[in-house]
């Protein structure tokens, strides 16, 4: 009774993720005068958000609906590299979003001419690209590991460098570069960026829109880009302490 209460409140989870992201996708894509730089990252970051979610959920569904909760190593190695490559790829859109606004809000004078079209393609392909390359080496040196325990401690695979009895630290040095280079260089590169935003609304007092625009639109940031991720990770430990 229990797996069936916790699937059904995951699967609506899953399904309240999809749809709301769906919603922005299409709306953004028919409506001409959201085809703007601003509106293209907040598609691709619903996108990700898409792909990421699609790589736990449906394994994790799977998992309650069975008594035997076994993964192949394939299968393992393919849900690390989504995981990590979507929360890869969310910060780095969420850095190019904060350069976006800097840009906007700091530069209003170079917007168009700093963020073109060709500008956006390239930061779009930048952001999925690099993540994809770092994780995607990360999960190859931890594939080829000789594993000598085979039980993971957590509801899905993050590291299976963990599970193997050799030396381990190319893998160890291949994880904190993709940290610092994905994740910590991203978050300190948005904090610094809407600090500095901040600061200059603070000093242009004669223009309080752009201070209330700043703000709207981090939290619309916050509120497409933290349920995806701390959604699958909270419901889950919750649902695996049942």
């Amino acid at each position: 009774m229990k797996n069936s209460s916790s699937l059904n409140h995951h699967l609506l989870i899953y399904v309240i993720i999809v749809s709301a992201n769906l919603v922005v996708i299409v709306t953004i894509c028919q409506e001409k005068s959201l085809h703007q730089p601003m509106y293209i990252f907040i598609c691709c970051l619903c996108l990700n958000s898409l792909f990421g979610s699609s790589g736990f959920f449906p394994r994790f569904l799977m998992d309650l609906l069975s008594d035997t909760h076994f993964i192949s190593l394939l299968s393992c190695l393919v849900q690390v590299y989504v995981i990590y490559s979507y929360a890869s790829t969310e910060m780095m859109i969420l850095a190019i979003m904060a350069y976006d606004r800097h840009v906007a809000i700091c530069q209003p004078l170079h917007y168009h001419s700093k963020m073109t079209f060709n500008v956006v393609v390239g930061l779009i392909v930048l952001a999925v690209g690099f993540p994809a390359f770092a994780v995607g080496l990360c999960v190859v040196l931890g594939g080829v590991l000789p594993l000598c325990r085979y039980k993971l401690q957590r509801i899905f695979c993050v590291n299976v460098s963990v599970l193997s009895c050799v030396d381990t630290s190319a893998n160890r040095t291949a994880g904190y570069f993709l940290s610092t280079s994905n994740i910590f260089i991203p978050i300190a590169f948005v904090l610094y960026t809407y600090l500095r935003i901040l600061i200059v609304c603070k000093r242009s007092s004669s223009e309080p829109n752009e201070i209330h625009r700043a703000v709207l639109i981090l939290l619309s940031v916050e509120f497409l880009a933290i349920p995806p991720v701390s959604n699958p990770l909270i419901y889950g430990l919750i649902s695996s302490k049942k």
